[in-house]
């Protein structure tokens, strides 16, 4: 069911004004759900869209894609196809990450009562069950960091509740460790890679391939000097592209460019996440 004229109205209002304040919005349908990619965008055929660090431009003028349709762009939020969007929207939703900001979503009073004994006060928007707390900083989003507590940021959405109350204060590191998994001494966070049928062996490169390409991967993330978010999934990206599907990859060279990355500063969560979005994007 359509929402009434005059909330449509209001929620295309918010929006504009959270865009004029260098707010990246998009709009949500009911469930708090993005709107889906479009026909042309299924499956990320056209490539991904460049906020979303995936190759290739995507120049659908949709709200496609989740958290990277955000924009601050107001001819994109009143063109014709967001404009539709619009008129079923339930809500209006932002990138805290492109906003230059970090939410501590508390779902419950028992999170609420931990953030006031163990988080320094901030600005905080009452939500449904809970609050939002809005920290001036970027970090990784994570969900579940402790019971009833996720962290939205980067690669994330949050709806719009409004502006809070009290001051914005600087993410504190108590919440950038939040995320953070500290690995077992001696050996470092991976994920299994499975084999698929060919017995280990890459059928299309010799070994001696393999171990240039895994040995390239790990000094172009060494290398990175800006932009290691980004370095590190494209990295990813590259050897699953190569030798994701033949089976060739073990832990042991998955093991090798997680390590390159956490020399980086990038934290075990992030590289399991780059990991499994760089997997999901391909497909595998």
């Amino acid at each position: 069911m359509t929402q009434p004229t005059d909330i449509r109205g209001e929620h295309l209002a918010a929006a504009l004004s959270l865009a004029a304040s260098g707010v990246p919005v998009l709009p949500l349908r009911a469930g708090k759900l993005p709107f889906g990619n479009c026909p042309a965008c299924a499956q990320n055929a056209c490539g991904g869209r460049p906020n979303m660090k995936a190759p290739g431009p995507c120049a659908c003028p949709a709200p496609c894609h989740g958290w990277a349709a955000a924009t601050t762009d107001p001819t994109v939020i009143e063109s014709p196809s967001w404009v539709r969007a619009w008129r079923e929207a339930a809500a209006v939703a932002y990138h805290p990450g492109g906003a230059g900001l970090t939410v501590v979503d508390l779902d419950n009073a028992e999170a609420i009562r931990w953030a006031r004994a163990s988080l320094p006060a901030t600005r905080i928007v009452p939500t449904t069950r809970g609050e939002h707390w809005l920290y001036q900083g970027v970090m990784p989003s994570a969900n579940a960091v402790r019971s009833g507590v996720d962290v939205k940021s980067a690669m994330q959405y949050a709806r719009w509740l409004g502006p809070g109350t009290g001051t914005l204060t600087v993410l504190p590191e108590v919440v950038r460790a939040l995320t953070v998994q500290k690995p077992t001494a001696g050996r470092t966070t991976a994920v299994t890679v499975p084999a698929l049928a060919g017995g280990g062996e890459c059928p299309h490169r010799t070994p001696t391939y393999l171990e240039r390409g895994i040995a390239m991967a790990e000094q172009r993330i060494t290398g990175a000097r800006e932009a290691v978010h980004a370095t590190v999934y494209r990295t990813f990206l590259a050897v699953l592209s190569t030798h994701g599907r033949c089976g060739c990859l073990t832990n042991t060279h998955v093991a090798r460019l997680f390590t390159a990355a956490q020399a980086k500063g990038e934290t075990p969560r992030h590289c399991t996440d780059a990991w499994i979005n760089a997997r999901t994007q391909l497909g595998l």
